[in-house]
């Protein structure tokens, strides 16, 4: 597996999500790709990317670093760093931050692509990289409860395991905690 960082000082995270979209598509990445905002506090608040890999998939990291020394952003992959080096170092801390399945909101995720509109709660764990779900107050979701998407699903690393917040609305449907509203605010 194979894990890099990008850091483009995107201010938010509806920002980061357009970007994740757009790097998947420009860079065609694989289905089993996961790519993940992070939270960056220090300096300036913003949300830097980590993107995973399967083996096999080259050349990933010379588009990184293209991308990286216009002098806009920080790519990082291992030890290796490229552009801005403030951007380049916590573009490191997003890719071992996500490397170590502690931290990071998956954008893009196997399975991700198919979760629009409602979808059963066991539909979305079985076809998709999510592992399991939290709820915030009240019972936890049965397989055959309703998952209303509204077309933004972003489960987050939890000890190892993608796992997707959600709230329940009325008996037997729940929505994601992380709302495209609340997205667009870092």
């Amino acid at each position: 597996m194979t894990c890099f960082g990008l850091d483009a000082g995107t201010r938010s995270f509806g920002e980061a999500d357009h970007l994740a979209h757009v790097l998947v598509d420009r860079l065609r990445l694989p289905a089993q790709a996961v790519v993940c905002t992070h939270l960056v506090r220090l300096p300036d608040s913003h949300v830097a990317l980590s993107l995973w890999v399967p083996p096999g998939f080259d050349g990933l990291w010379n588009e990184l670093t293209r991308f990286a020394e216009h002098g806009t952003a920080g790519a990082a992959s291992g030890t290796g760093r490229s552009g801005r080096p403030e951007l380049a170092a916590a573009a490191a801390d997003a890719a071992i931050e996500h490397l170590s399945r502690k931290g990071g909101r998956a954008v893009v995720y196997p399975g991700s692509r198919q979760l629009t509109g409602t979808v059963r709660v066991g539909e979305m764990l079985a076809r998709s990289a999510i592992a399991r779900v939290h709820v915030t107050g009240g019972r936890p979701p049965a397989d055959e409860d309703l998952l209303d998407t509204g077309d933004h699903v972003r489960p987050e690393w939890l000890d190892g395991e993608l796992v997707l917040t959600v709230k329940q609305v009325h008996n037997g449907r729940f929505v994601p905690y992380d709302v495209s509203y609340q997205a667009d605010h870092a």
